[in-house]
């Protein structure tokens, strides 16, 4: 393994061993695997600067992952492989020949340009890239304006 997927990786487990942004949430003490996220959920992440998002969505037994940009508005789809931490969900996949791993946390987040509050917390690292951001599911929208 090269020493900056070591170094992803390291960063990657440290995010899901640790809370989210609300001291409301705590890791389990028992050990018990995060399920607050069904397998069946569609999962939106968003960034802002740079603007990014990621939309996780089950797709026949595994998950496909979709990053856009405004360099990529189109977007670039690749498969994920999901597993639950003990305060978290984390994917990982490789997207163009780059390693990608995503960690959602509990946590009220704010992606500081709009009134909405969403329920997770997310780090995305990528290449030498560690992006923050927040995320929703189908099953637990954000709140504010525009809320579905």
């Amino acid at each position: 393994m090269k020493s900056s997927h070591r170094r992803i990786g390291m960063i990657f487990c440290g995010i899901l061993a640790v809370t989210g942004c609300s001291s409301e949430q705590d890791i389990d003490p028992d050990g018990q695997i995060f399920t607050s996220i069904a397998s069946e959920a569609n999962i939106t992440l968003v960034g802002t600067e740079p603007f990014w998002g990621f939309e996780i969505a089950p797709h026949g037994g595994t998950f496909l992952a979709r990053y856009t940009s405004p360099d990529n508005l189109e977007g670039t789809t690749f498969e994920v492989e999901r597993f639950a931490g003990n305060n978290g969900l984390g994917f990982s996949g490789d997207m163009e020949g780059q390693l990608v791993q995503i960690a959602v946390t509990p946590g009220t987040c704010s992606d500081g340009m709009s009134d909405r509050a969403y329920p997770y917390t997310v780090t995305v690292a990528f290449g030498d890239a560690t992006l923050f951001g927040c995320g929703y599911t189908s099953q637990q929208p954000f709140e504010g304006e525009g809320a579905p």
